[in-house]
């Protein structure tokens, strides 16, 4: 929030002097002035002005729904969802389609990378992580018109990416023109991210939860209030908008019984794997095509060729999935063809994504777990009919499971499922199969679909180690050593060569004895030995000092090192730690 020196400079500058202002500082003032008027503070203030990154953030994402829809029936014609248009188009279409359209997305990503700011990040999550709030325009319009043109073309990619990137631009934009500084602005990019996923799921806790614990990785009520502010008007927006309807269609949840609830423990276990396995897919997919000696362009026109191939036998791999999973819910599929449309919608999947196509992954990994929950659960009613829910049960569970493993958000994915429900009957074996794969994901160490929560979970790896630290990790050798009987010319030489205010004396067997100052070198006699200006002024560290009592110690110790030794019963010289490194070791340990 501007200083009141700011709001009182506007009284004194002359009336031409004030039109002539530019427009950015006409909001930096409209803005503390109006924050001065209500009595409200900086963060109260952003109670406020998530409010408009909700509405804005629901905007947005709707004018890519209406792009999107247009574009699908400019290009393929009239139809209820990509899967049914794909059906009435010829095999060469459905090949052709998306290859050419691979192309184009292609050319359109070149031109986003044409036209980047070096300063800036696309992306809103490291926007809001690393950077500071400030998304480029032209380049997000750019690679969200490449999106629009992949999934419109049938690529198995998700829509949501792109819906809350522009969400986010929506928020990045509000916050520059009203000059907001970088703290305050991060978190409006983050209230614009929060009502994006929230209007593509009708998910409002959700869409608050998945930035505050994906992105922000915090869930400090400062930051999610104007979160879940952000999140409620965009739900309420969306509702209201003509024709809106949620993307699934979830049957009533039957109710569980005790015993049952082990069968999907029994889930939660085998999604983990299950995660485990498409995101190391996914990773390798994307290898592979890096690899590729080609263009950008032409490697997406591949990913659409291989995507539109898998079509020709099975057109229901065409978009993010909306239409197989709502049909998976409420009506019987058999085993095999599930089974079949799993294969493909992967091998599509890895072939889009892979690739380099914008999009998000999100869908595709609650339809793998939609699917693979639908196949455990036709298993398990085979083997015991009597004692077990329907298929679409697990299937719905599989959904969550699937989502907390692959994105290392388990209270987000649970959180999603249930608003999707609205049933209290799924939370139980919903809670016990999200945590359960979470944690098998986790310990097979496959990191998460988000690059900013893998850069988290490596900063709190780091952080870990660092606590464990202990000086025997920091010691460095010690340069400026002698013996007690070396004369006084001995140790001039090294108080000339070093620039240290302190000789370390050790006997034969390098134990620590003591340490000769400077300042008494000085007036002492030409024969004095180290033994007879021996000093306790410093007290040496052990190895096994942690690293909390060393800075206590440097605090009292006005050098730049301090000797090391073994122990208190064994004090054998190991070197010095250098306050610059403890230091240096804190800021990491601190960021």
């Amino acid at each position: 929030m501007p200083c009141p020196a700011v709001l009182k400079s506007k009284v004194a500058v002359p009336l031409t002097s004030a039109a002539m202002m530019r427009p950015a500082s006409v909001f930096l003032n409209l803005r503390s002035a109006l924050q001065r008027l209500f009595g409200v503070s900086g963060w109260q203030s952003m109670l406020l002005w998530s409010i408009v990154a909700g509405l804005l953030g629901t905007l947005a994402t709707e004018l890519f729904r209406a792009a999107l829809l247009a574009f699908e029936h400019l290009v393929l014609g009239p139809g209820e969802g990509l899967v049914a248009m794909a059906k009435h188009l010829p095999w060469w279409a459905r090949i052709a389609c998306p290859t050419l359209g691979g192309l184009v997305a292609g050319l359109l990503l070149v031109l986003a990378k044409r036209v980047a700011v070096r300063s800036a990040t696309s992306d809103y999550m490291e926007a809001i992580v690393l950077g500071d709030g400030r998304i480029p325009v032209a380049q997000t319009l750019a690679r969200s018109a490449s999106s629009l043109v992949s999934i419109g073309t049938g690529g198995s990619i998700g829509r949501e990416g792109s819906m809350v990137q522009l969400a986010a631009l929506a928020s990045s934009l509000l916050g520059r023109v009203f000059r907001f500084p970088a703290e305050r602005l991060r978190l409006l990019v983050a209230c614009g991210a929060a009502a994006g996923l929230t209007a593509a799921y009708n998910a409002p806790i959700a869409g608050a939860f998945f930035v505050a614990e994906i992105v922000l990785g915090s869930i400090a009520m400062e930051s999610v209030g104007p979160i879940i502010i952000a999140s409620v008007v965009a739900n309420v927006a969306m509702r209201a908008l003509p024709g809106y309807q949620p993307p699934y269609r979830m049957p009533a949840f039957p109710e569980i019984h005790g015993t049952e609830v082990v069968l999907f423990c029994v889930l939660g276990v085998l999604l983990g794997f299950a995660a485990v396995g498409f995101l190391r897919a996914l990773q390798g997919s994307r290898a592979l095509f890096s690899r590729l000696p080609v263009a950008l362009p032409w490697r997406l026109a591949l990913g659409g060729l291989v995507m539109g191939a898998v079509s020709v036998p099975m057109p229901e791999v065409w978009g993010n999935g909306y239409s197989v999973v709502n049909s998976v819910l409420h009506t019987p599929w058999p085993w095999t063809l599930i089974a079949m449309v799993l294969v493909a919608k992967a091998v599509a999947t890895m072939a889009t994504a892979g690739s380099g196509a914008v999009g998000g992954v999100f869908t595709p990994a609650l339809f793998f777990g939609c699917m693979v929950g639908a196949l455990f659960g036709q298993g398990v009613q085979a083997l015991w009919p009597a004692a077990t829910s329907a298929p679409f049960a697990y299937a719905i569970v599989g959904m969550g499971a699937f989502l907390a493993g692959a994105t290392q958000a388990p209270l987000m994915a649970i959180l999603m499922i249930f608003e999707m429900t609205l049933s209290y009957q799924v939370m139980l074996p919903l809670m016990a199969a999200s945590v359960i794969a979470y944690f098998v994901a986790r310990s097979a160490n496959a990191g998460s679909m988000y690059e900013i929560t893998l850069h988290r979970n490596e900063q709190r790896d780091a952080q870990m180690r660092l606590r464990g630290l202990h000086m025997r990790d920091l010691v460095q050798p010690a340069e400026t050593v002698v013996g007690p009987q070396a004369d006084r010319e001995a140790m001039s030489k090294l108080f000339l060569q070093y620039p240290v205010k302190y000789l370390y004396v050790v006997d034969t067997d390098n134990r620590y004895l003591g340490v000769v100052p400077l300042s008494a070198l000085g007036t002492a006699p030409r024969e004095t030995t180290a033994a007879a200006l021996l000093s306790q002024i410093i007290q040496p560290i052990t190895a096994d000092t942690g690293l909390g009592e060393a800075l206590q110690r440097f605090l009292d110790h006005l050098g730049e090192r301090l000797p090391v030794i073994e122990s208190a019963g064994n004090p054998v010289l190991l070197g010095v730690v250098a306050k610059s490194a403890l230091l240096a070791t804190y800021v990491r340990l601190s960021e």
